[in-house]
Parts: structure tokens; C-alpha cells; sequence
């Protein structure tokens, strides 16, 4: 082969999807390319030029819709496709002298009837392509094997267990023998009134000499919690943790209980068995015992991504010990100052509200006091959020830089000031308001009455859900986060000395999808907090299609997994894990499924651009 041909052949194998392709048909492929060169400013397609499939050698061209916005920057490694774009075409400029080789639409449909994974690569949708990339994320392990990131749906082998609630107790102990189990869910009406164990009938049975006649509903603990299919075995372990039962009934979104969840069966599923954070944290007696537990967070993010867990649950999990050091602070304050002299609510904000932290980020918190608060109580409250605040940095949650916290005196306030907060905030959406959207709009109740945060957010709800011009607003503020259409090579947006040619995978990626996923469920007065939870919400919603709603969840779980894979490289190295992704670490394939999420998230923020009108706002 000639050496030129040779060189084409090789840059081709370097190229998804002809990286797939066997030897001899990527030998013989470039006698079938043509090979145009563009100088800097000249228009694409060359002049004279069919439709075809390009790829760019060397140079960049610019790409923009009939309306002249920028639709992408193509570089090297990357392709055009036209033999299947539907008119009109893109055009579009060389933005450097540029080499590009051209492949005749009818040889890549020739090469397509021969290799379906070819043919597959450029028909199908860039929501086909983020599925498919997420199928393959995780498969470039890092080192630990560790599943607490899997679903607890994993661990239900079998149907649960029942009883009526108007069997008696003998026939509860006869059928728990039965089936070999140590507890059973009891019934009434076809609900789940509660659960008796072993340890009741021996407690509240056989101890005080209880008839064993009696209806088994009336031993049974009717104070239980349950936990969704989708849950992560590290939430569920938690959240036996906090309030410290043995046993979690399991029951979906319609409320169809599948099953019981135990500690047992957590313990038995662990590959490695790791030190269980969430009981340190919960049986901490200081200050220090709680920094020391914390210190092992980045370890467990390592192994989460490690064993191949979905972003969601990496970030539920991170979420969820953020929690339980907090709750723990607040109880450690409570010893230290004496009971709360009024009812009171500490809430969490931002990322740690949504579920979607990673390791010690900054801490987002509020709190709520009950309006027959007195004056003399006030500083009961201020040490409380002083050392909580301080015992929250002290574990690497470090101060909020706009001091969105509840040691400031505007965020720890009786909840008929709060109430006056949004009613400001919705009904003038001022830039000071639109800032704040991140975080208040995002809260989630830790400790205290919770009675205080729920009749406030149903009516935070239903002002947002009948104010078109204050989505509008925050629809605009939203907009100056959008995802690098100029991503291409290393290149990424960023020459701050400090993060030169990095990709902001935070604020340029995942922040975009957040503002999304708030503007939708805000507009249809919907309670959930979690970004992938509003998404699914609002799925068939005037405000989001069920198409571009699976979209976005794609979107938002291809790109949370890049940014913790690139947080766990760090934490391997030695390394302080940050947000700013080198492109060096993404394959061509990789780059190339990031920018159809760029696509994705583009089109929806175009979409809501046009819906609310966002030119028209002054």
C-alpha cells in the first residue's frame, strides 16, 4: 500500500465506528474516499460537493442552522453526516485551513449492508447513541469491587410474606416457621398495616404472657417505613441506620408492596465488606469521630464508580451520609445547648437536597422556625447553626462562598418570613431571586418538624405552578448555562490559568439539565427534588415530552458518570477531586456520545426559549 493511502488507512482506524471494522475493508477503504482541502473562510460543502459522509483530517469547520446559530464545531476524528441530514443541510465555514475526506453516501450504504454496527453508528438517534453509551460507561473498571451502589429490587428474590391482620398470633409464629422467615408483613385491606418479628412475639408475646388467640394486628410495629425498587442498597442501609430497624418493606411508585428488605440480606450481598459509614456516623460522640468517618467518603465514591454503579446511586449514596452527619451535628447540638426551646426545621439545599453530591462539596442550608418563636429564643438557634456550620467544614463540607447557610440570619428565619421569601421571589423574580433558585427551590427536610417544610412547599408549589412570567425568568437565568456547542478537540472553553483547556463538566454539563429538570416541575407544581425524579414527573407534561424526557435522563446519567469517573481517577492519584475534566481522558467515542448530549440539552433549552418567549423579557 502506498504510504499516503497507508496513512489515510490508519487515521481511519482511529475513527469510530471504522475502528470496528476488520483490516482487509479498512485496507481497501481509502481508494474509495475523495480528499478535498478548504481554506480558512471558504464555505461548506465545498462547492459541487453531493451529499456524503466527511472527515475532517486536520483544520475545523463551523457548522449553523438556516437561521446562522452555531450548531457545532468539527475537528479532528469527528464526522459530518449528510447523506442522511434532512434538508436543509447544514452549512457552514472552514474556521482553519482544513484537509477532509469525503465518503460518497452510496459507498457507506455499501458498507453499511456489509457491517450492521457501521450502518447502526449513523442512523440511529442521538438518543439511541446515549443509551448505547450508557451501556458501556462504566466498563473501564478502576480498581475496587463494591456493589452498594446496586438496586434494592436486586435482593427480592421471592414474593413477600403475609399475614392478615385478623390471624392470630399462633397462626403468625405457624406461618413464619412455615416459610422459614424472621418477620412478616401483615395486612389489612390489602395494605401493609405493619411488621412482626421474632423479637416482637418474644417481647410482646411470651415475656408478659399475652394471649396467643389475639389477632396478630395487635402486636404488630405499625410505625414503618418503607423503601422504593429502585432504591440503592447504601440508602437502604442508611435509612435502617437512622432509625434503627432491621427491616424495610419494599413497594413501588403504585404502591404494590414487592417485598422485605433486611440488614441480613445487605450484609450477605457485600463482595468486600467496607466499614459501615452510616453506624459510625450514627454512633459518633464528637466532633473528631464524625471527621473521621468523613474522611472515608472519597474512598467510598472511588468504590461505588468502581463497582460500575449508575451516577444516581453514586450520588444518592454520597447524599445520604451527607444527611446523617448533619442529623448527627444537630443531635450533638441539641445535647450540647439543651432541647429546643421552640420547633424548629433544619433543611438541606442544592446538590445534598437533590441527592446528587459527590464527596465533601459545600454545604447549602436553611433553617425554619416555628412562628411562636420568641425573641429571647433566637440565640438558642444561632449557636445550633454555628455548630452545625462549623462541624459540617471541619468534615470538608466548606462554607457556602455566598453564604447560603443557616448561620446567616436571613436563612434562619420563623416560616411566616420564609413564606413572605417566596411570595417576593415568585411574584418579582429579580436576578437576586433567580440566584437563589438553585438552592431554595431545592430543599430537603434533615431534622426537626417537618410539619414546618411541607405546608410551605405545597404552597411554594402552586404559586409557581400559576406564574407563567416567573418560569419565564428563571428560564432566562437558566439559559447562561448552556452546554459548549465548541467543544471539539482541546478546546473545551475554559483559559482561566488555573483549568486551561478543561471541560467545566459541572456547570457546563450536569447544570444545564438541573435548571431543566427545576423549570419543568416548577411549572407543573410538582413536589419531587432530584433532578432524574422531576424529569421522570414531568414526562408527559404540557412542559415535557415523554421523547425528550428519556432524553434528558440519558443525558444527565452519561454525563454524571464521566464527572465521578474522573473524580475517582483523581482520588486514586492522590488527588483533590474537582469538576474540570481534561479532554484527554475521553475516548473519541466518548467525546462523541457527549456531544449528542450537548445536542440534547441545546434542543430543550431552545424549546423553552421559544415557549416563554425569554427575547421579550426586559
Amino acid at each position: 500500500m502506498e504510504i499516503e493511502l497507508q496513512e489515510i488507512r490508519d487515521f481511519l482506524a482511529g475513527v469510530p465506528p471504522f475502528d470496528e471494522l476488520p483490516d482487509e475493508t479498512l485496507d481497501s477503504l481509502p481508494e474509495q474516499l475523495e480528499i478535498r482541502y478548504l481554506r480558512r473562510g471558504e464555505t461548506f460543502p465545498p462547492k459541487g460537493a453531493g451529499a456524503a459522509l466527511w472527515l475532517p483530517r486536520s483544520g475545523a469547520i463551523e457548522l449553523r442552522d438556516a437561521a446562522g446559530r452555531l450548531l457545532a464545531r468539527i475537528g479532528e476524528g469527528a464526522t459530518i453526516d449528510d447523506c442522511l441530514a434532512p434538508p436543509p443541510r447544514p452549512t457552514g465555514e472552514a474556521i482553519e485551513d482544513s484537509l477532509l475526506y469525503c465518503l460518497p453516501c452510496a459507498a457507506l450504504r455499501r458498507l453499511g449492508e456489509h457491517y450492521p454496527t457501521l450502518e447502526r453508528h449513523f442512523s440511529i438517534s442521538p438518543r439511541e447513541r446515549m443509551r448505547r453509551a450508557l451501556e458501556t460507561a462504566g466498563q473501564d473498571p478502576i480498581g475496587i469491587d463494591d456493589d452498594l451502589g446496586a438496586e434494592v429490587a436486586t435482593l427480592l428474590k421471592h414474593p413477600p410474606v403475609t399475614i392478615d391482620a385478623s390471624a392470630s398470633i399462633q397462626q403468625a409464629a405457624q406461618r413464619m416457621s412455615e416459610e422459614r422467615v424472621s418477620s412478616l408483613l401483615v395486612m389489612r385491606n390489602e395494605c401493609l398495616a405493619g411488621i412482626v418479628t421474632d423479637s416482637d412475639l418474644r417481647r410482646r408475646v411470651v415475656a408478659p404472657g399475652r394471649d396467643p388467640g389475639e389477632p396478630v394486628g395487635e402486636i404488630v410495629s405499625s410505625d414503618v417505613h418503607s423503601i422504593p425498587p429502585d432504591a440503592s442498597l447504601m440508602r437502604a442501609m442508611l435509612t435502617m441506620t437512622r432509625l434503627r430497624v432491621h427491616h424495610l418493606p419494599v413497594i413501588d411508585g403504585d404502591g404494590r408492596l414487592l417485598g422485605l428488605l433486611s440488614d441480613g440480606d445487605i450484609t450477605r450481598r457485600q463482595t468486600i465488606n467496607p466499614v459501615f459509614l452510616a453506624s459510625d456516623i450514627a454512633r459518633a460522640d464528637s466532633l473528631d469521630e464524625l471527621i473521621a468517618a468523613s474522611r472515608a467518603l472519597p474512598e467510598l465514591q472511588l468504590r461505588l464508580a468502581s463497582a460500575n454503579a449508575s451516577a444516581r446511586h453514586i450520588g444518592e449514596s454520597i447524599s445520604c451520609l451527607t444527611d446523617a452527619i448533619c442529623r448527627r451535628l444537630l443531635e450533638l447540638g441539641e445535647q450540647r445547648f439543651g432541647a429546643p426551646p421552640a420547633p424548629y426545621l433544619w433543611l438541606a439545599g442544592g446538590s445534598q437536597a437533590r441527592g446528587e453530591q459527590s464527596a465533601h462539596s459545600d454545604q447549602d442550608n436553611a433553617m425554619i422556625l416555628s412562628d411562636a418563636t420568641r425573641a429571647d429564643e433566637l440565640p438558642w438557634f444561632e449557636d445550633l447553626a454555628r455548630f452545625v456550620s462549623d462541624g459540617l467544614n471541619a468534615c470538608g463540607y466548606v462554607y457556602c462562598p455566598g453564604d447560603a447557610m443557616a448561620t446567616n440570619p436571613e436563612w434562619r428565619q420563623p416560616l411566616a418570613t420564609w413564606r413572605g421569601y417566596f411570595d417576593r421571589w415568585i411574584g418579582h423574580p429579580e436576578p437576586k431571586a433567580l440566584m437563589l433558585s438553585s438552592i431554595f427551590f431545592d430543599l430537603k427536610p434533615i431534622h426537626g418538624d417537618e410539619s414546618l417544610f411541607e405546608s410551605l412547599h405545597a404552597e411554594v408549589l402552586e404559586k409557581t405552578r400559576a406564574n407563567t412570567i416567573f418560569i419565564a425568568h428563571l428560564t432566562a437565568n437558566a439559559l447562561s448555562h448552556r452546554p459548549p456547542l465548541g467543544f471539539f478537540r482541546n478546546f473545551v472553553l475554559i483559559h482561566d490559568g488555573k483549568h486551561d483547556d478543561t471541560l467545566d463538566i459541572k456547570h457546563r454539563g450536569l447544570a444545564p439539565i438541573v435548571d431543566i429538570a427545576r423549570i419543568v416541575a416548577l411549572a407543573e407544581g410538582l413536589a419531587p427534588i432530584a433532578t432524574d425524579a422531576r424529569l421522570r414527573a414531568a414526562m408527559g407534561s404540557p412542559s415535557l415530552s415523554r421523547e425528550m424526557g428519556r432524553n434528558l435522563r440519558d443525558a444527565l446519567e452519561f454525563i454524571a458518570r464521566l464527572r465521578f469517573r474522573h473524580q475517582a481517577r483523581q482520588i486514586r492519584a492522590g488527588v483533590v477531586p474537582d469538576n474540570y475534566l481534561p479532554p484527554a481522558e475521553l475516548s473519541q467515542l466518548e467525546r462523541s456520545h457527549l456531544k449528542d448530549a450537548f445536542r440534547i440539552i441545546q434542543s430543550m433549552q431552545e424549546l423553552l426559549e421559544h415557549r416563554y418567549q425569554v427575547g421579550r423579557l426586559g
